[in-house]
């Protein structure tokens, strides 16, 4: 179900954005715009976001985590990841990450 959620967000934005295509991050499968991973489907069926800081979904009722998927290392810095529960706030995200991207 947190799968088939993720493949319907990244297929609605590979079909609204011709600069928008599928990939992989880690062995995970993500959403890539022009190259650059912005949004991922994690091994622990969250979605994760390179939103950059969470002030980014200000007005967005969502939990989120700073992504760390080291056992010794800090988190990634501007990755943030969802769980299923904050699955219908998903789409919201990765058009915001989209965004983001777009002007780094």
């Amino acid at each position: 179900m947190e799968f088939e959620k993720f493949l319907e967000i990244r297929d609605k934005l590979c079909l609204q954005e011709a600069d928008v295509t599928e990939g992989k991050m880690m062995s995970s499968q993500s959403i890539h715009y022009k190259k650059k991973v912005f949004a991922f489907f994690s091994k622990k069926n969250k979605m994760v976001f390179k939103l950059g800081s969470p002030s980014a979904v200000e007005g967005i009722e969502v939990e989120l985590m700073e992504f760390n998927p080291f056992k010794n290392k800090g988190p990634l810095k501007g990755w943030y990841e969802a769980e299923f529960q904050y699955h219908e706030s998903w789409e919201k995200l990765a058009d915001i990450a989209l965004e983001k991207i777009k002007t780094d």
